[in-house]
């Protein structure tokens, strides 16, 4: 297995200037996400408290590039065009011993 470090980086204000319709895309994003977590794809996710904007991040352990580009690609944040997205290998990531 390889690891990704997934980066997306909305507009800096938008938790504070979200609208209904993107507040109901995030739901869907945090929903799609849990549901990574839960079947161990999902390292960890969540947003990130950048004192210059706000920005989530992912760590997906996947076999190859493709398998988390195909992740990227069905993810509701990407599909409804909320803000680019960046995948990057980590290819000496250290994990925690199970």
């Amino acid at each position: 297995m390889s690891y990704f470090l997934y980066r997306f980086v909305p507009r800096p204000d938008f938790p504070s200037t979200m609208t209904e319709a993107e507040a109901a895309v995030m739901r869907e994003h945090v929903a799609y996400w849990q549901a990574l977590a839960d079947k161990g794809t999902a390292v960890a996710f969540g947003p990130v408290a950048d004192p210059a904007g706000f920005w989530g991040v992912a760590v997906v352990e996947a076999e190859t590039p493709e398998q988390v580009q195909a992740i990227r690609a069905s993810d509701p944040a990407v599909m409804a065009g909320l803000g680019p997205v960046d995948v990057y290998p980590m290819p000496d990531a250290i994990t925690r011993r199970s």
